[in-house]
């Protein structure tokens, strides 16, 4: 009977789901905390904008979130593709926000004043991440099947050593969709925003869903 019972509830500690929200404006520690009450387990907080300047609110909304209490924190970076510097751009997100305390880095990928040039694309691309790498960063990537398509190319599986965060707003948070469209060489993904713009707390985010496997 013992042995049963604690079978089944290292079924249940194997596969942890969370829901958290990513947010592009400055969040006050109150809003945060509202969030955190309500169950929410992470933040991402845009770090850089895609006029290639460190977002202004990305260290306060970062630290405030921490001080809600918010054990997982991470931030990412919206390239701008015609500034032409991606390792310039890896380097001022890590620069503006050090010592802020987040985790990861998302490089968010998605139909923005790309080259029409797939090469280009891919070239820009995997400079960023290299760039982050020599930082000491973990990376993640944020994309979708259209953007991957159009951007990349759907042939292209240069960055699935990286996690996965992909947006789909069927409101349903659960990776059952992914496979039907899955990209970019991901067979599972780790982070999926199922919620576009929505108020939470009074302030404004997108809900994503997080799968943790733990053992």
């Amino acid at each position: 009977g013992n042995i049963s019972v604690l079978f089944y509830f290292s079924l249940l500690l194997g596969c942890l789901a969370y829901t958290g929200v990513d947010v592009s404006q400055y969040h006050s520690e109150s809003v945060l905390k509202c969030m955190k009450n309500q169950g929410r387990h992470f933040v991402i907080v845009r770090g850089y904008q895609s006029n290639g300047k460190v977002d202004h609110n990305a260290r306060a909304t970062i630290e405030n979130a921490k001080k809600a209490g918010f054990k997982y924190v991470d931030t990412y970076l919206f390239p701008c593709i015609p500034c032409n510097n991606p390792r310039t751009q890896a380097k001022e997100i890590v620069e503006g926000l050090k010592g802020a305390g987040y985790n990861m880095v998302w490089v968010d990928i998605e139909r923005y004043h790309w080259h029409s040039s797939h090469s280009a694309n891919i070239k820009f691309i995997e400079e960023m991440v290299d760039e982050l790498e020599k930082l000491g960063q973990s990376i993640g990537i944020y994309s979708s099947y259209y953007s991957w398509e159009e951007i990349f190319g759907l042939s292209y599986h240069g960055l699935k050593k990286y996690p996965l965060w992909y947006p789909h707003y069927d409101n349903n948070p659960s990776f059952s969709d992914y496979h039907k469209r899955a990209f970019g060489g991901w067979v599972k993904p780790a982070i999926k925003q199922y919620h576009g713009t929505t108020n939470d707390c009074g302030g404004s985010v997108d809900l994503n869903w997080y799968q943790r496997i733990t053992n």
